[in-house]
């Protein structure tokens, strides 16, 4: 089994399954069921399902949705999406789902994220950063889908998480999702030396090269997949995969 967990993260939208491009322009990926049973064929040690749409309509997390990928998961499963209450973490918990993200609400409210880990525990939560350059190259944190500018710096935000019990970040670069242009080395490794919990790299992976790249010089801990589990290749069409283990522990380990 490799060190470093290698994590797909699927976007649902609705009932169905899609992929993003700088959290804007989406394209159709599938059936969330069918893609969870080839993710048990390849014997994939977890995955993580972010709801894009929840927040921005306001709702809660579709837990009949949620409640059909658990029934056919293999492997340990994280959700993020309109979770805005311990009952709706509750929610999901129950349905067979063994961590949970938060990221608009925990800048609203952020003692959810204390509530949370008290009562689930810190291993349980995830505390979702979504960050977006500006126009003068400044990193700044964004909510709901990207939208809201929090005027948050993400380095001093991923600090008070850790601080109120989050027991890993999923960092997200708007400007590198969905682009296959490798991940914001850069982002990863200012956050990753600001913390001591996992920081889980998220945001422009295309090729095996990128995950060594940002879990080396990075210090990812942790690194989530979107456009290169669910396409064949840039600008193709759908294909459900996975990475080869050997290209993976080479990209990995070789200079370790």
């Amino acid at each position: 089994m490799l060190r470093t967990r290698i994590i797909p993260a699927l976007l649902l939208r609705n009932e169905s399954l899609v992929k993003t491009l700088r959290f804007g322009k989406f394209t159709y990926v599938g059936d969330p069921c069918n893609t969870v049973r080839i993710f048990n064929e390849l014997e994939v040690d977890e995955l993580l399902f972010l709801d894009i749409s929840a927040t921005r309509e306001g709702r809660s997390p579709n837990l009949k949705v949620l409640a059909d990928i658990a029934n056919e998961c293999f492997m340990p499963l994280g959700y993020g999406g309109g979770i805005r209450s311990l009952s709706d973490a509750k929610a999901v918990f129950d349905i067979g789902f063994e961590k949970v993200a938060i990221n608009s609400f925990a800048e609203e409210e952020p003692r959810i994220i204390s509530e949370l880990a008290s009562h689930y525990g810190s291993q349980a939560v995830i505390a979702s950063i979504d960050v977006k350059k500006n126009f003068w190259g400044h990193y700044q944190v964004r909510t709901c889908g990207g939208k809201h500018n929090v005027r948050r710096n993400p380095v001093e935000w991923a600090r008070e998480l850790e601080s109120l019990g989050a027991g890993e970040i999923l960092l997200t670069s708007i400007d590198r999702e969905g682009t296959w242009d490798g991940f914001d080395v850069e982002l990863v490794k200012s956050v990753a030396d600001a913390v001591s919990i996992p920081v889980i790299a998220h945001g422009g992976a295309g090729r095996v090269e990128h995950i060594g790249e940002v879990v080396q010089q990075g210090g990812a801990s942790a690194v989530a997949l979107g456009s290169m589990v669910v396409f064949q290749k840039k600008g193709m069409g759908v294909l459900v995969n996975f990475p080869d283990e050997r290209e993976l522990r080479m990209a990995l380990y070789s200079s370790v």
